[in-house]
């Protein structure tokens, strides 16, 4: 006998900085129903501003309640244009898991930062919204991110084949799913972040489409040595990231003047690839299924470079599994809301390095 609808809003707005993804989702089965998508893209000033919130700045506390309360606003309407989509009103939803936006990640020091203010998002919609999902991992000893692999485990692992996600967004994570053996995963390094700042920086544009600026230019060797002797990289896992380290700053370090700008692309590409492609060969033994999701997903030069460094693993994006890799994340905070409201542990403590299992998230009701 089937369940009843269960609905969720599922919200993520992610390193890349480009935008907000929303879903709709039924998690009333063991498997999600995607019902609904939206995505709603932010702006240059906004974009400038968060990435303006990265580093210290002038007045930077009321700058970020600024910030907070507009990506609330836009949140919202994120919503209502995704349950005008499916025809669905909010008294139906059980409430929004918003990933909210990070402007600091620092669990060597004990807390995370992700803004977007949810008493508003609460208000302004009439839901109950769960937000703050990595603070009480950190709390427990935890790097509190990726929160991810726990939602992998859950849909997309496989009880005879060796199966690993990789999520290529702003940072590149993995999630290693052996059988019969325990989930667990961590962040890789850089995934789109610097190759997207390189290309605005030098062509005006957000990203590189399909990674043909990439692959007009060439691998500068003693460049790519450089990056990768970045101590992150020789980190065992638990680990995570983001732009705190990796950010233009870190880039200028690297360069000598003189590279020519697509070759410094065609290095940042190789950087994205090898470091998964070590990761997975490190930590990811004997895996033969590797699936890609996020907005890397769609770099043909980025997908064939890392199917070159992994031959015979059989590279393909999570849609061939049924779920949207463009918003699997967001599916993701949606379910990681529901175990909120169940009261259930939703973090794996071999992927954070957490003392325990937690219950993750902060609590605005309608």
């Amino acid at each position: 006998m089937p369940h009843p609808p269960e609905l969720y809003v599922g919200l993520m707005s992610g390193t890349s900085l480009d935008g907000i993804d929303a879903v709709l989702v039924d998690l009333g089965e063991a498997q999600p129903k995607l019902l609904a998508k939206h995505y709603a893209p932010f702006d240059d000033a906004l974009r400038n501003d968060l990435l303006a919130l990265h580093q210290p700045g002038h007045n930077e506390l009321h700058q970020t309640q600024l910030a907070s309360n507009q990506l609330a606003r836009l949140y919202a309407a994120a919503v209502n244009a995704l349950l005008n989509t499916a025809n669905s009103s909010n008294t139906k939803i059980k409430a929004i898991g918003c990933h909210g936006q990070t402007i600091r990640h620092r669990p060597e020091h004990g807390y995370t930062l992700q803004i977007g203010n949810a008493a508003l998002l609460a208000e302004l919609t009439g839901i109950t919204v769960v937000n703050d999902f990595r603070s009480r991992d950190i709390a427990a000893g935890g790097q509190g991110a990726p929160l991810v692999p726990a939602f992998h485990d859950k849909v997309l692992r496989h009880s005879d084949s060796h199966r690993v996600i990789v999520n290529i967004g702003g940072i590149s994570n993995l999630t290693n799913l052996p059988p019969n053996a325990t989930t667990s995963g961590f962040d890789c390094g850089p995934g789109n972040l610097l190759m997207d700042a390189w290309c605005m920086q030098h062509l005006g544009k957000p990203y590189d489409n399909n990674g043909t600026w990439a692959a007009s230019g060439k691998v500068l060797p003693a460049l790519l040595e450089r990056m990768l002797d970045e101590p992150f990289f020789a980190l065992p896992p638990p680990k995570s990231s983001g732009r705190d380290l990796f950010d233009m700053a870190w880039l200028r370090g690297k360069l000598q003047g003189g590279e020519l700008a697509e070759d410094v692309q065609a290095t940042l590409l190789e950087l994205t690839c090898r470091t998964i492609s070590q990761a997975i060969r490190q930590y990811c033994a004997g895996a033969t299924e590797i699936y890609l999701c996020g907005g890397g997903a769609h770099n043909q030069t980025l997908h064939r470079r890392l199917a070159a460094l992994l031959p015979g693993s059989g590279i393909q994006t999570t849609d061939v599994l049924g779920v949207d890799g463009d918003y699997l994340e967001a599916i993701a905070f949606a379910w990681l809301a529901q175990q909120t409201l169940h009261e259930k542990p939703a973090s794996l403590p071999l992927v954070t390095g957490a003392n325990h299992p937690c219950i993750l998230g902060a609590i605005y009701p309608a």
